[in-house]
Parts: C-alpha cells; sequence; structure tokens
C-alpha cells in the first residue's frame, strides 16, 4: 500500500494539488511505520517535510525533517544528513528564523567538503551567501559567491553559474559597485541565453537597466529595457505593465 500512497502523492504534486498530496505522503509514512523499513520511512519523511515547506507548515516540515536526520545519522548515510542539513537550513530561512539556519549550513559544509560534492557546495555556498548579504556582511557574501561559482564550475552547472551570477551581480549592485556589477549581470545573462531560459534573462536585464541607469547610460538602459518587454510579452510575464511604462519613461520625448 506504502507505493501506491506515494504514487498519489507524485501524481498530486505534478497537479499542484499540495494537499492531497500531504494526505498521500503521511499515509505512505503510517505504512512505512508498520513496516519498519528506515529507508523508505525516511524517504517518505523527506517528502512529506518537502511538501509541508511548500504549503508554509514550516512546524510540520521541521519535524520531519529532524526524525529523516535522525535516521540517516543511524545509518551513516553522511550525504543525505548533507541535503537534510541544508533542508533544515532553507527551512529556517524561508521561515525568517535565519539567525538558526547557519549552524545547519556550517554543519552540511564540513560534511560535502569531506564527500568532495561539488554539485552540493556551489548550491550551499550560495545560500550561505544570500545570508550574509541579507545581514549586511558584503565582503564575506562575496566571497561565499565566489566560492560558489568555483564549485558550479567544477561540475559544468550552468543553471547554478546563472543563478550565482546573477545574485553577485545584485550584491554588487547593492553596494553601488556598478563595474562589478555589470560584468556578473553580463555573465548571467550570457548563461541565461545558452540554458534558453529567456524569462530568467528578463529579470537578469532588469538588473543591468538599474546599472546602466546609475551610471546615467540611456542608451544602454533603453536596450536592456527593449529586450525585458519583448521578452515580457513573449511569455505574458507579470512585470509587463511596470516594465512598459518604464521603458515609455525613458524614452526620449517627440
Amino acid at each position: 500500500m506504502s507505493d501506491d500512497h506515494k504514487h498519489r502523492a507524485r501524481i498530486f504534486l505534478h497537479r499542484g494539488d499540495l494537499v492531497q498530496a500531504r494526505a498521500a505522503w503521511e499515509a505512505a509514512v503510517t505504512d512505512d511505520r508498520t513496516a519498519d523499513n528506515q529507508q523508505a520511512l525516511s524517504d517518505s519523511l523527506g517528502n512529506l517535510g518537502n511538501t509541508c515547506a511548500l504549503m508554509n507548515e514550516f512546524a510540520r516540515a521541521e519535524q520531519c525533517y529532524r526524525e529523516v536526520l535522525q535516521i540517516q545519522r543511524t545509518e551513516r548515510n553522511l550525504t543525505a544528513v548533507a541535503h537534510t542539513l541544508v533542508n533544515l537550513g532553507n527551512l529556517h530561512i524561508a521561515s525568517d528564523h535565519q539567525e538558526k539556519a547557519r549552524p545547519y549550513y556550517l554543519e552540511a559544509l564540513d560534511l560535502l567538503h569531506q564527500l568532495q560534492d561539488n554539485r552540493g557546495l556551489g548550491i550551499l555556498y550560495t545560500n550561505l551567501a544570500l545570508q550574509e548579504a541579507r545581514d549586511g556582511r558584503w565582503d564575506q557574501a562575496v566571497v561565499s559567491f565566489k566560492q560558489a561559482l568555483d564549485h558550479h564550475r567544477t561540475v559544468g552547472n550552468e543553471e547554478g553559474l546563472a543563478v550565482t551570477y546573477s545574485q553577485l551581480g545584485k550584491c554588487y549592485l547593492d553596494q553601488e559597485d556598478l563595474t562589478r556589477a555589470e560584468r556578473c549581470l553580463n555573465n548571467a545573462s550570457e548563461h541565461y541565453i545558452k540554458l534558453g531560459n529567456e524569462p530568467a534573462e528578463a529579470a537578469v536585464l532588469r538588473l543591468l537597466a538599474k546599472v546602466y541607469e546609475t551610471r546615467q547610460d540611456t542608451v544602454s538602459a533603453l536596450r536592456c529595457l527593449a529586450r525585458v518587454v519583448a521578452l515580457d510579452e513573449r511569455y505574458a510575464l507579470p512585470e509587463f505593465p511596470t516594465d512598459s511604462a518604464h521603458l515609455s519613461r525613458l524614452r526620449p520625448s517627440g
């Protein structure tokens, strides 16, 4: 029966029906407990935790992740432990308890270095950098972003490179370091073009337009915004009215 519940849960998740997905994962958890299958229970609890997190049921999600962590530590599955620690850190960020996230991230960091998990390290260093930027620790944030980029390059993670360059560019922009911001955001745009992710490219170009406006380079800002508005129209992005108005204000009259 547990496999049936899990199959149903995945179908409901695919449909975006989180309430039904949660109920199906809860039924799978009950079956796995009855069968005393610790590996299956760990998987079901992890998925239940992920679903609860999507529903902003943070306390329930944390309860699931903590039980998962206990099982994984008992089985000495270090890779799984590291990723559950990251989930717990992310959960505290999402629930606006950022100070509680860092210890989980740092423990996960030690394990991922031991495991030489470059993909996991790239994602985790990005998470750490975002937390440091939110706390106003700009220098440390930049160091963490650059470490993330190194690990993304090692495994050829194009998506990771695009996201991290974008976030580092915004970090530089927030510090009014326009030269470095422009360089990073252009890199992000190139990676998103390579990936064919045009909505994400539009988000980067909005930031680039801000760089050029701050520099009073109206020609470059107009070029970015014209591309953004074209992408807004193509993908029916919700930013279209704001971007169109922005573009009109920036265009010379007459």
